[in-house]
């Protein structure tokens, strides 16, 4: 049946003739790249919270085992990477290995995933510009301030919409020019993080770390699911394989670079905070804001403040990156219309796609109440990371795809363990979650139904 073909490397090669992106990228920017899709609210928000109600000071070791998970993963997604250079992430990886039926519902998650994330992490970044704007009397309107709750006042969140457009129009331009963005919002949150753990160091109370766990391990373990999300978006790095410069290398570094910076980050932060401040106390919006002004540096909570707005504008670029190169690749495939893959001339761009995805996301972030949805992305982000882990060992068995320069260590025990590992974070997903998420790929099904399997390119070959 067409719809079980698998594309071959050659053939994926070849489609790439006059739709190519340009290459550009090089190992520190993609590591940029990762590190800005990762670090964002995670870092600001998930230490306190998660060390409160679940892991204590032993958060430390959350971070670690979430980072272990997600590093077999990203070990899979780099082998995926340097065998198959070429844009589209997991779906394309998927189209290869497993058949178009398969791709097309793994590229449905990724859709999701890259969506809703963007969509709140913009929803996220509104409320600290908003605040930040109060702190210099300036005020914007309530009613545009929030989606549409009337009961709550709020009709429209203007300032989501317009960071969306605007980081929209950036990319239009081709990923070198957003690349240079990405740099000094990255360097900007990067520094901000560095002050605290400098500054905070000299108030850490070693009395804050006993117990270091006080829920016990099954509370580290509870808090390694919650923080594993810390890491959404590390897969969007795999959206830049056919933009960066000697990929079978460029890409195991900038992908399983970027996780050990952000994991190295994490555990630090931990530290320092839960050494501030006892862990009963960091049950807040703002952890590091408010462990900062509790030893009165309230100026370098303000400067956290800043680099939270920075941090959330790098995770939003990335997500709208991935999206966009997704819809490029199905496009190119005909599993969306074809204008899908079209590139501006100027910055060897896919504006169409751009638009699309982009209009869709300021939509949701203006107007639809995201708090009972976001879960739905960590479903799409697991549902691909099982597949490509699954994957990999077939990856192996195929003559036809060339070995890259990246290969899984202690094949095949690390993929079976990530592909049941992430199966086992999705059955801690709430019984709302999986029924929403089914929901969504039955569109995701109908859709391919009525429209990609009959205009897909592999339909025509027959």
């Amino acid at each position: 049946m067409n719809r079980l073909r698998k594309k071959d490397i050659h053939e994926l090669i070849h489609q790439q003739k006059g739709t190519r992106l340009s290459r550009t990228l090089g190992p520190f920017d993609l590591i940029m790249l990762g590190v800005g899709a990762i670090i964002g609210t995670g870092i600001f928000i998930l230490p306190g919270t998660v060390a409160a109600l679940h892991a204590g000071p032993g958060i430390i070791f959350s971070f670690i085992i979430a980072a272990i998970v997600c590093s077999f993963a990203g070990m899979c997604y780099s082998e995926f990477a340097s065998s198959i250079p070429v844009t589209g992430s997991a779906y394309t990886y998927s189209y290869t290995v497993f058949g178009e039926l398969v791709a097309w519902i793994v590229a449905w998650a990724l859709v999701l995933e890259y969506g809703l994330a963007a969509a709140s992490v913009a929803t996220g970044w509104s409320a600290y510009f908003v605040s930040l704007l109060k702190g210099l009397h300036i005020t914007i309107p309530h009613a545009l301030t929030g989606p549409f709750n009337p009961a709550e006042g709020t009709y429209l969140n203007l300032p989501a919409i317009v960071i969306v457009l605007l980081l929209a129009y950036l990319l239009t331009f081709g990923i070198k020019e957003s690349n240079r963005l990405n740099k000094i919002m990255v360097l900007i949150k990067l520094s901000v993080i560095v002050l605290f753990i400098v500054v905070g160091a000299f108030y850490v109370k070693y009395d804050n770390w006993q117990p270091l766990l006080p829920f016990g391990w099954d509370g580290v373990f509870t808090g390694a699911a919650l923080v594993f999300f810390a890491y959404l978006g590390f897969d969007a790095v795999s959206s830049a394989a056919e933009e960066v410069k000697n990929p079978q290398k460029t890409m195991p570094i900038g992908i399983i670079g970027s996780l050990f910076i952000c994991t190295s980050l994490y555990v630090v932060v931990s530290l320092v905070l839960t050494g501030m401040v006892s862990y009963t106390k960091l049950n807040v919006s703002d952890p590091v804001s408010f462990a900062m002004g509790l030893v009165n540096q309230n100026w370098i909570a303000g400067f956290i403040s800043l680099g939270a707005i920075a941090g959330m504008m790098t995770v939003l670029l990335v997500f709208l990156y991935g999206g966009t190169r997704l819809l490029f690749a199905l496009g190119r495939d005909r599993l969306l219309p074809k204008r899908m893959s079209q590139l501006n001339a100027k910055g060897n761009s896919p504006v169409f796609s751009t638009w699309i995805f982009s209009f869709l996301i300021a939509f949701c972030a203006g107007i639809v109440p995201l708090a009972k949805l976001t879960e739905m992305a960590n479903m799409g982000t697991l549902l691909a990371f099982s597949i490509i882990s699954l994957g990999v060992i077939f990856l192996r068995k195929d003559p036809n795809i060339p070995a890259g320069g990246f290969h899984v260590p202690f094949f095949p025990v690390i993929p079976i363990v990530s592909f049941l590992l992430c199966l086992f974070l999705m059955t801690q997903l709430s019984a709302h979650t999986l029924i929403a998420s089914g929901i969504w790929f039955v569109i995701g099904l109908l859709i391919y139904g009525l429209y990609g399997w009959k205009n897909s390119l592999m339909h025509k070959k027959g």
